[in-house]
């Protein structure tokens, strides 16, 4: 498996996975990933690696440059392009400066607008961390929003990952107001990812996701509506559920 590089130590990241990889793991990412003709991951190329082994492999190169990382990220392999936004996602954690941190907060922006980002375990290994950076911005409203309302599937589900961040800062209205911009959005992996993030906002303030349900349970897509009850006990969870059978 080769890709057009110059960096001996992408090289050397890269012959590292690639000797790792595993035919029968590789076919059933190939499915899983939804990689055929038509799908949301159409073409992508896997090797076979279990994210545990990648993260080990990870490890050892996790102070490649900001270059080397872009890089990597612009493999056509998809779990060398993991590789290289979990080692991204490192460096922000350790970053020790605003700067540095908007610097790297800006290379996934950039990967995921470049295409290099583009399957829902790319975006929810990096966005949910980087997004950190958003409470380092004087406004990140506008970032959010056009996010959100790009034609790019992996640009809105971006958007809703990086309100992780937020949610654990107790920040909850930019995840609220996502979520009913993209109620409408046709795609089962924004419907997910969107109720994963209610439920996280739930987590840390129930009357908060009870609020949001009782406006809008009714008409919510039904998989955002499960994703975002899941941890609600059964007779609420029916009661919710019961509201959107109403209107069915």
């Amino acid at each position: 498996m080769t890709n057009q590089t110059t960096s001996p130590r992408v090289v050397e990241v890269m012959n590292t996975l690639n000797a790792l990889g595993n035919p029968v793991i590789a076919a059933h990412s190939q499915r899983y990933f939804k990689t055929g003709p038509g799908e949301y991951g159409e073409g992508d190329v896997f090797i076979g690696i279990r994210v545990p082994v990648t993260r080990t492999v990870v490890r050892q190169f996790k102070d490649l440059s900001t270059p080397e990382i872009v890089e990597l990220a612009q493999s056509t392999v998809h779990e060398h392009r993991l590789s290289a936004l979990l080692i991204l996602t490192s460096q922000f954690t350790r970053a020790k400066t605003v700067q540095q941190r908007a610097e790297l907060f800006e290379i996934l922006l950039m990967l995921v607008s470049s295409g290099h980002v583009n399957n829902w375990d790319l975006v929810d290994s990096s966005a949910p961390y980087i997004g950190a950076y958003l409470l380092e911005m004087p406004d990140y409203s506008d970032l959010l929003l056009a996010l959100a309302q790009s034609e790019d599937l992996w640009e809105r589900r971006t958007a809703v990952m990086l309100t992780a961040a937020l949610i654990r800062a107790g920040i909850y209205q930019p995840t609220l107001e996502l979520c009913e911009l993209l109620m409408t959005d046709t795609h089962d992996l924004i419907h997910k990812a969107t109720g994963w993030m209610l439920r996280v906002v739930g987590d840390q303030d129930i009357a908060v996701l009870r609020g949001f349900l009782d406006t809008y349970s009714a008409t919510m897509p039904r998989t955002m509506l499960r994703y975002a009850i899941e941890h609600l006990d059964k007779p609420e969870r029916d009661h919710y559920l019961k509201q959107k059978s109403l209107l069915a």
